[in-house]
């Protein structure tokens, strides 16, 4: 039998063991994942609990010092020629702040990420860059406020080139960088690079940096504003991802890496330079994204035989009459997509299309097409053009773009009893070059329907000699007045009086 005294002592065990921390008995690995959910200041106040919390501070390794900061720099807030400063800079006691972090932390803990929006001074910038490389810092992600039409921008920060642990790099704001035999000395460890608001006025040429030399683990390269930068040569042999976005003044472009999968470019190349040239070997692209870019003189695109996703958009200036050569580099870069799986095309595209007599290599592996147009009379030629080049296309979908300046005849009741329309008769004059695309198209999917003859015109001869068509949805565009739902359904009901080649094919008005 249990005395009273046994029973006290095992009852004071058991409250004992209720009030034990079982929270700072978890490994630092544990805490330090936890810890990174919140934000910076409190990961600090937190330090004074105990000594064991002030260690997990001063050896915690991911330092995001941007929740002191929630207004940080972004580029929708940027002019092109003179930087806005900061709305809500970094005081000077948070900097102070982030100084102190640095100067009491563990000497043999690694930093894992570090982080920061501020305006600083460079020799302060230098200063937390090197206490960061002394410790061994994996992930340096830093935005600086400072002007670009001046001098006051800052040198790149020369000691992060030659660090053994830097695996990612991401820099933005006024940085000049050194000379390319430099920088080919060091980051034999990065896997990623993101810079940003670079300045080359005085080193246009980027021909010799990005090479497998230079960069020989790099995996993702991100370029975003680089001021003066005209040429870029792009080699390396393990790169996967590579962003281009507003170069505005480039003028020379060569990519070879045989691991890419994923390019973006938007907004790049000179408009008003006749002498531009784009080059692109690719063999394992997976996904394109080129958007704005001006139309260069001459196109070099090694096709891929992987590529399954590409979305092209090309910026011509409105006064602009496109040369032949421009037009030959539009087509040798539309064959070389020959091997898509899925196509978007802007209105630009189309319009090059249209106006001119375009041979484009068939798209045999293409399963979805989405147009983006105007859908003016000219743009007929360049999606007949289109449909012919996809013989084995599943879905077709049309965005069509409600712009006031383009005239359009809008559609009567009469237009579809009539088989000598012009439209009409221009579709019908394709079918023996349509053929296979009629046989394998099933979903057409039209947004933006503005009961518009030549909208009208190319719903009917789908319909009527589409043999595999499945679904056709018709999404209007805008709010309807009574009068236009009247039309609408007046649409509707003839297209569903008449024989379709497809028997199974279903029509939905949205």
């Amino acid at each position: 039998m249990e005395t009273r005294s046994a029973k006290r002592k095992k009852i004071a065990q058991i409250v004992e063991n209720d009030a034990k921390d079982w929270i700072s008995d978890l490994p630092d690995a544990v805490l330090h994942h936890i810890l990174f959910l919140l934000p910076i200041k409190c990961v600090a106040q937190m330090s004074v609990l105990s000594k064991r919390w002030k260690s997990l501070w001063t050896t915690f390794p991911d330092l995001d010092f941007t929740t002191l900061n929630p207004f940080a720099l972004s580029s929708k807030n940027l002019k092109f020629s003179n930087l806005e400063k900061f709305k809500h800079p970094l005081a000077s006691t948070q900097m102070d702040f982030i100084t102190q972090v640095l100067s009491i932390r563990d000497k043999n803990s690694d930093i894992r990420i570090l982080c920061f929006r501020a305006r600083l001074s460079f020799s302060r910038l230098n200063s937390l860059i090197r206490s960061a490389i002394r410790h061994n810092v994996r992930e340096l992600d830093i935005d600086v406020d400072t002007a670009v039409d001046t001098d006051d921008y800052f040198n790149f920060p020369r000691c992060v080139i030659g660090s053994e642990s830097l695996k990612v790099l991401k820099l933005k704001s006024g940085f000049r960088l050194p000379p390319s035999s430099i920088m080919r000395t060091g980051f034999q460890s990065l896997q990623t690079l993101s810079l940003s608001l670079v300045i080359l006025y005085h080193q246009p040429s980027l021909s010799d940096m990005f090479s497998e030399s230079s960069f020989p683990l790099l995996r993702n390269l991100h370029l975003d504003m680089c001021f003066g930068l005209k040429y870029l040569h792009v080699g390396c042999r393990a790169l996967e991802d590579l962003s281009l976005e507003k170069c505005f003044q480039l003028q020379g472009m060569d990519i070879s890496s045989a691991k890419l999968e994923r390019m973006r470019v938007a907004s790049c190349f000179d408009a008003y330079n006749d002498k531009s040239w784009v080059r692109i070997n690719a063999p394992k692209l997976q996904h394109l994204f080129w958007q704005y870019n001006a139309v260069t003189d001459i196109t070099i695109f090694e096709h891929s035989k992987f590529l399954h996703e590409a979305s092209v958009g090309f910026f011509i200036l409105k006064e602009d009459i496109i040369s032949m050569g421009k037009l030959q580099s539009a087509n040798n870069f539309l064959s070389g997509l020959s091997h898509a799986r899925s196509l978007t095309l802007q209105s630009q595209a189309i319009e090059i299309l249209s106006n001119n007599n375009f041979f484009i290599q068939p798209f045999y592996n293409l399963k979805s097409l989405e147009l983006h147009t105007g859908f003016n009379k000219s743009n007929i030629q360049g999606l007949a053009c289109l449909f012919r080049s996809s013989p084995t296309l599943h879905t077709l979908i049309l965005k069509i773009i409600n712009d006031y300046k383009i005239e359009r005849k809008q559609w009567n009741r009469d237009l579809w009893d009539m088989t000598s329309t012009e439209d009409e008769q221009y579709w019908e004059s394709q079918i023996p070059s349509l053929k296979s695309f009629l046989q394998h198209l099933k979903v057409v999917k039209i947004h933006g329907f503005l009961d518009c003859e030549n909208e009208v015109t190319l719903a009917k001869f789908l319909l009527k000699h589409g043999k595999a068509l499945e679904e056709m949805m018709i999404s209007c565009a805008g709010q309807c007045n009574a009068r236009d739902t009247l039309r609408r359904q007046k649409i509707r009901s003839q297209m569903m009086g008449f024989s379709w080649a497809s028997s199974n094919a279903k029509v939905e008005f949205q």
